[in-house]
Parts: structure tokens; sequence; C-alpha cells
């Protein structure tokens, strides 16, 4: 591939310099390579492709229920196995990205979802009898379910090995928001593609197991490098500075960081309850099982919209703190509105409009708050750092939902619900959405107020330039001493 090289204008660094590094009396030669677009979109199909096998099967539940033989409790196990393997799994997938590499990461987890994906398509072949379709149906789900961590962990760690500190922000927004288009995109196709019937199942797990089987052959044969042959930034050259098991005992030791752990944990398990809970909480006040797709999608398009405005700012500000409690502070604004309006009835502009702000503000906030945890965090793997704070917010999710549902009373009687149990199994959300949001903004209010850190990747990144500044009249003043790099 032609390398590119940087200019001056791009790689001007305007923050405070921290205390001394080894590694800077290093001579600095850093490159970008044009592949790292092609890793960055072999990843981005992964990551869709995954939250495709996630949720296949939430879209058209009753179907499925039919065409597998099952209740639809285990229709929905066929989801939350993804959240229950997540979290033992995590802790060995930070240590495989942070020290067997990216690659190695991308390929395991592209040949686990292919795996799953097949095994899945297996189960819709006439020859499988029918006691056995649920296993092994099941089966594959929960191999696409061990592929997640190594996808969900990633797109700090590939941010940092293959993009320049002024790309890294937009790199990790791009990768961070193909998982909500996937989820997009399996309500959309896999209602349109099983067209009401139990017996387009096989045309709906083929349509998806084509697609991962290609993405596994980019991967190992596309990607041949975990990192590029040389650095883009000081931060990549030092990316696994620091030892898996001593990078867990920093980050514990970490005040800034732990506050984020538990703050923007409790983030994601709010924007996980607030999908996962979205239609039972509309349909009793009478809005369709539509509608509440229709919201949910609002709030995925716009987390998207918003996150790709978020992500450019950031990469050219570095505000990523203020950046983060603002949108923060607005998304729990956004959620108290939509628990005072989901309690009303005929208001379906204002419930909209209310999601759509909701995305734009909160969804938007994880990639910003990823790249937050990593400059907080550094040398610390990127993986690890913004591994734990993914569990932090399944662990979270799970107690949330918990809790959410054990609020909730049975209401004698709702002429308006639309929800399909109705009668006397209609359940009040009333309590459950207010503690929902009472917990967001108490979380968003510790982030605020207690929340101050040091950017200290790029503060090593300024030291390391003002360094070379300094140094330059000792090396060759030809034009091939410093590789085409100039600062």
């Amino acid at each position: 591939m032609e390398d590119e090289d940087f200019t001056e204008d791009e790689f001007r660094v305007d923050f405070v310099p921290c205390q001394h590094s080894p590694l800077l009396d290093k001579p600095l030669v850093f490159k970008v390579y044009k592949r790292r677009w092609f890793v960055l979109f072999v990843f981005c199909l992964l990551n869709c492709s995954n939250c495709l096998s996630w949720l296949t099967f939430a879209p058209v539940a009753d179907l499925s229920s039919q065409f597998l033989g099952v209740t639809m409790d285990q229709v929905n196990w066929l989801s939350l196995v993804f959240m229950v393997v997540a979290i033992p799994l995590s802790f060995g997938t930070t240590w495989v990205l942070d020290t067997l590499g990216l690659r190695v990461a991308l390929v395991v987890g592209s040949g686990l979802n292919m795996l799953g994906a097949v095994l899945r398509f297996v189960a819709t072949l006439r020859s499988i009898p029918g006691a056995l379709v649920f296993p092994v149906m099941m089966g594959g789900q929960t191999i696409c379910a061990f592929a997640q961590p190594l996808i969900i962990f990633t797109p700090t760690k590939l941010a940092a090995l293959w993009f320049p500190e002024h790309q890294r922000a937009t790199a990790n927004t791009i990768a961070s928001m193909s998982n909500p288009l996937g989820i997009l995109a399996a309500n959309i196709l896999t209602p349109m593609i099983v067209a009401g019937t139990t017996n387009n199942f096989f045309l709906l797990m083929l349509t998806y197991a084509v697609p991962a089987a290609v993405i596994f052959v980019l991967a190992a044969v596309g990607i041949r490098d975990g990192v590029p042959p040389t650095p883009p930034s000081v931060s990549a050259e030092s990316s696994n500075s620091e030892p898996f098991l001593t990078g867990m005992k920093l980050l514990l030791k970490n005040k800034a960081y732990m506050i984020l752990l538990m703050c923007f944990g409790s983030g994601l398990a709010v924007f996980t309850c607030f999908s996962t809970l979205l239609e039972q909480i509309l349909c009793v006040r009478g809005y369709t099982n539509d509608f509440a797709g229709l919201c949910g999608g609002l709030f995925i398009v716009f987390g998207v919209v918003g996150a790709a405005i978020l992500g450019l700012y950031v990469d050219k500000t570095k505000n990523f703190t203020e950046a983060t409690k603002v949108n923060l502070s607005l998304a729990a604004l956004a959620l108290i509105a939509f628990c005072v309006v989901s309690q009303m009835q005929n208001q379906g502009i204002a419930v909209a409009v209310i999601c759509s702000i909701f995305g734009l503000f909160g969804f938007s906030s994880y990639p910003v708050a990823m790249e937050l945890s990593v400059e907080c965090s550094y040398p610390v793997g990127e993986a690890t750092s913004a591994g734990l704070i993914f569990i932090s917010g399944q662990i979270q999710s799970i107690i949330y939902i918990l809790l959410l549902q054990g609020l909730t009373k049975q209401m004698a009687e709702s002429p308006l619900s639309t929800c399909s149990t109705g009668g006397d199994a209609t359940l009040s959300w009333r309590v459950s959405v207010l503690v929902l949001a009472g917990v967001c903004s108490l979380f968003t209010c510790c982030f605020v107020i207690f929340f101050h850190t040091d950017y200290r990747r790029l503060n090593t990144e300024a030291q390391a330039a003002a360094k070379k500044t300094v140094t330059t009249p000792n090396y060759d003043d030809s034009p091939n001493s410093y590789d085409s790099y100039n600062t």
C-alpha cells in the first residue's frame, strides 16, 4: 500500500507536556497507511454482522416461537445469551486484544461469527429432527455471542494503532456506530425477509450466513498485520506498554477512571434498558408496536448522526471531557421529559421528538467516552480501559432491568393498551421510568461534578513533539532523515 505522509498542519498539538517517558528518547518516525481504512471497513462489516445475529429473532419473536417450537421466553434467550456470555468472557477478551493483538482478535472474532451463522443455517435444514432445531439454533447463537466481546472492545484499539491523533475520535466513532446500524438493519431486514411466514427462516439464516463468511475471508486474508509497519503516533508505539494485570491494578487505583467506570457504565445500562423496554412502556398508553419501532429507529438514527458530528468536533478541539459532560446532561433531561410525556395519551409527535433528542445526545456520547477512558488511563491498553466500562454497563444493565421489572404494577384494566398480553396482565411502568430517570440524573450529576482528568495520551504525544523540535539539529538535515515526516 502507498504511504501517506503527515504535513506540518496535520500534526499540531496544543497541550502541556506531562512527565517524561523513556519512549520519548526514541527517534520519531511516524506514518499513516491507506490500508487503515480497509481495516476499519472490515471491522464495521463484522460489527454489523454480529448485531444481525444478536437481534435476528427479536423483531419476529412470535413467528420464531412457532418455527422453533418453543415458548416466547425461550426465544428471548436467543438474544439474552449475548449478554450472559459477554460478562465472563470480557476479561479474557481484553487480554487477547492487548496481548495477542488486533489481527488475532479480528480473525478469531470473524471466525466465531461465521461458525455461529453457519450453524444457525444448519438448524433450518429439513434433515434436522424437530427436537434438535432449537438446541442447534441456540448453539449457533452462543458461538456468535462468543465473538461479541472481541468485536465490541476493538474500536479504541483499532483507532489507536492505525490512526493519527487528529483522526482517532472519528475512526472510533465510525467503528462504534456500526453497532447501532447493525441493530437498525436487523429490525428492518428480518421482518422484510420473513414476510409473516415461518417458511422463510431458511432464507433468513442464509442471508445472514453468507456475509459472515465473506467477512471472515476479508479479515483472514485482507488484514495481514495487527499494527502498521510504522506507528502513526507515540501512543500507538506504546499501546501495549503495560502488561494486562499491571494495567488492571493501575485502573483500580485511578480515581478519574473509576468515576467514569461507574457513571458512564450506568449510562450504558440506561440506554440498554430504554431500548429493551420501550415497546412495553409505550403500549400501555395506547401506542402501537409500529410506533414504538419508529421511536427506537429514531433513537438509533439520531444517535449515529450525533456521534458523527461529535466525533469530528472532538477530533478538532480535544474537548473530550466537556463534550461528554454536556451530552450526558442533555440526555438526562431528555429522559426526564420522556418519563413525563410517555405517560400521556395521544402525544405521539412529542414522544418521537424526545426519543430522537435522547439518541442525539445520549447515544452519541459512547465513542467519545471510550476515547476519554483511554486518555485518562494511558498507558494502560486501550482494550482493557474501554472493555471494563463495557463490562460495568452489562452488569448494571442486568441489575436495572430486574429492578425496573420488579417495580411494575399490574393494572386491573387498561382499555387503551395495545400490549399483546392485555387485560389483567397489563403492567404500569410509571414508577419504573421515574426510577430510571432518577438513576440517570444521579450518575450524570456525579460525573459532571467529580470527574476531572488530564489527557495523558495527548500530553505524552505533545511532549514527544516538543522533544523532537528541540533535538532536530542533532540529526542529519538531508531530506530522508526523518522518513518524510515533518514537524
